[in-house]
């Protein structure tokens, strides 16, 4: 428990996160590698050599800061958390080594003065405060998916049952237990962990579940990313019949039970876990409208399928808007950027719908002030973080 002290020196450090967070968390980084190499495999060092990692991990720190009084308001931040570190099987062993390397580099960036011994407790029982909350609700639902229906704990291996391509870039893969035994439920929305050894070298990844549950297989659906290490091993060289390791299903971006209208906005590989809620939505009776960015018809996935679907259930609204598109066939609904009077034409009437909105930062930044300027109420709108979350991964 902090002492009212700590939270003190915690609270008159912001002002040093809000300057220089990246410059301490990259240093951080670098101490945690050095000194264990044994955690490499649960960062995306994609992530790491874009600074994504580290300008997602000073942000966490600095709105833990912020809120060091009242935790309730970091809202979904510690949710977002949790999911990311139990697809990527984070344990309670692992908070030791990054609390130690975070309160070297606290010392080593600040220096002894302004980090003095009562600034180093203060942030180690801070650190330690925030340890417990995360890694007892990452127990609990390890707990919880080892005792469910078709669940396991750890990595568990699958069998490629069979691989499509669904587009120039986005390639699924439909992945069966080995044993041949029942797979964990899942909620419409929600990632998977894969494990893969590209050049022997260890990795993890999280992948969006873009086919509806059915108690026996997963489907991911992979985009080829320019120098994307895991995505390439899976295009170039996983095959119908390899076998793969996963971690059971997680996430808290998910479609809830609503009466309301269903609104689904994707932006390129974006539209994988839109899939999986739209199966659901359709087995009810609510009217969805379902719109999809790309940057042309050859980079466009799952068209024909949900083409398909907007034929056979009449509730369903389909729209698609390409960045560039030539000639008459395959034509879009739109072609250019999605924008606001583009959006407001393709919403239903009223406002009163619930939005799920996922894609590239740039394009969800745009939806989030679109549907707000539109008049859609905030707390109807949902979208997922796309890229590494906010502490360990």
């Amino acid at each position: 428990m902090l002492t009212q002290q700590q939270r003190t020196i915690i609270t008159a450090t912001v002002p040093i996160l809000e300057q220089g967070g990246e410059a301490l968390t990259r240093h951080f980084y670098k101490n945690l590698f050095r000194d264990h190499p044994e955690v490499l495999p649960y960062f995306n060092q994609a992530h790491q050599h874009s600074g994504d990692q580290q300008r997602a991990l000073a942000n966490g720190v600095l709105m833990y800061a912020k809120h060091i009084d009242r935790l309730e308001a970091l809202g979904d931040l510690v949710a977002t958390i949790v999911n990311k570190h139990v697809a990527l099987q984070i344990r309670a062993e692992h908070y030791p080594l990054v609390g130690a390397s975070l309160l070297q580099a606290i010392r080593e960036v600040l220096g002894a003065e302004v980090a003095s011994d009562a600034v180093i407790d203060a942030w180690g029982a801070a650190y330690g405060q925030l340890a417990d909350i995360l890694a007892g609700e990452e127990g609990r639902i390890y707990k919880a998916q080892a005792a469910a229906p078709g669940g396991w704990s750890g990595a568990r291996d699958f069998t490629v049952h069979s691989k499509t391509v669904e587009s120039a870039e986005i390639t699924s893969f439909l992945l069966a237990s080995a044993d041949g035994r029942p797979v964990l439920d899942f909620a419409p929305g929600q990632y998977i962990g894969v494990l893969a050894a590209v050049d022997g070298v260890p990795m993890r990844r999280q992948y969006s579940l873009s086919a509806a549950s059915n108690g026996q297989t997963y489907r991911i659906s992979v985009k080829r990313e320019e120098g994307g290490k895991v995505s390439n091993f899976f295009h170039d060289e996983v095959q119908a019949g390899d076998t793969v390791q996963l971690t059971p299903p997680s996430g808290d971006f998910v479609l809830t039970q609503s009466d309301k209208p269903l609104v689904l906005i994707s932006g390129g590989v974006g539209i994988t876990p839109t899939l999986a809620m739209l199966a659901a939505a359709l087995r009810g009776k609510r009217p969805v409208h379902f719109i999809h960015a790309a940057r042309n018809r050859g980079v466009h996935a799952f068209r024909a399928q949900i083409d398909a679907l907007a034929a056979q259930h009449p509730q369903l609204q389909r729209y698609y808007c390409y960045a560039e598109h030539e000639g008459e066939h395959d034509a879009p609904d739109a072609v250019g950027l999605l924008n606001r009077e583009q959006l407001a034409h393709w919403l239903p009437a009223s406002r009163d719908v619930d939005a799920y909105f996922l894609g590239p930062q740039p394009f969800m930044r745009a939806v989030k002030q679109y549907l707000r300027e539109l008049g859609v109420p905030e707390q109807q709108t949902h979208h997922e973080f796309f890229g590494p979350a906010a502490a360990l991964n």
